[in-house]
């Protein structure tokens, strides 16, 4: 077995294809000028999303919290021709840097970046979503889920970041948002209008295909 979490994660990128050297450049100075860069999906869970996305071809893509555009980037690559995705971020001041990411890309008229509130915006966008990743405020999570699932059609994905709450949904006694977290797992374990699994991809993935 791997000796430490760090072996197992520079295996793992070894192993899986490149970043591309706009995805370098954002890892590279999201890690420089944020003051969380561990928010950024990173190189695996990247490459991971890549392939969930292009498995599912989708139309139209929901994400919700963008950072500094990683995951929309990984994201966009499963996109058809003419897809959309939709991504939205509370946070004003990276706005310009990431904007100016997703116009450098192969995607600059598919990515629609939106600044404000996800549960405000989400009713204003029209059609359904044949993939959402929830990557945002986790006390919301399920709230988020709500308002998607019956706007995911048959055999389209949702996406549950941050899980296992590094590790602590083990805790005998957890803090108020731990609980959150477990109460969102349980609910979602329950749900049988999804097909479900969690990866254990650095801090948990929630897989959820609509039956």
């Amino acid at each position: 077995m791997f000796q430490h979490e760090d072996q197992l994660s520079s295996y793992l990128e070894q192993t899986c294809d490149e970043e591309n050297a706009l995805l370098r450049r954002v890892n590279r100075e999201t890690y420089l000028k944020e003051t969380m860069p561990h928010m950024m999906s990173g190189h695996y869970q990247g490459r991971v999303l890549s392939m969930l996305s292009k498995l599912v071809s989708p139309k139209q893509i929901l994400e919700i919290g963008t950072f500094t555009g990683y995951a929309t980037l990984c994201l966009a690559e499963g996109l058809q021709r003419e897809g959309v995705l939709h991504t939205i971020d509370i946070n004003e001041e990276q706005q310009e840097r990431v904007s100016g990411y997703f116009l450098e890309s192969e995607y600059p008229t598919n990515i629609k970046y939106h600044i404000g509130d996800a549960a405000m915006v989400i009713p204003l966008l029209e059609g359904d979503f044949d993939l959402v990743f929830i990557d945002a405020d986790k006390k919301r999570n399920l709230t988020y889920f709500n308002m998607v699932i019956d706007r995911v059609p048959s055999g389209g994905l949702i996406l549950i970041d941050n899980v296992l709450w590094k590790g602590k949904v083990f805790a005998e006694n957890p803090d108020v948002q731990t609980q959150r977290i477990v109460d969102l797992n349980n609910t979602l374990a329950k749900d049988v209008r999804v097909e479900k699994l969690i990866l254990p991809i650095r801090d948990g993935l929630f897989v959820l295909r609509k039956k």
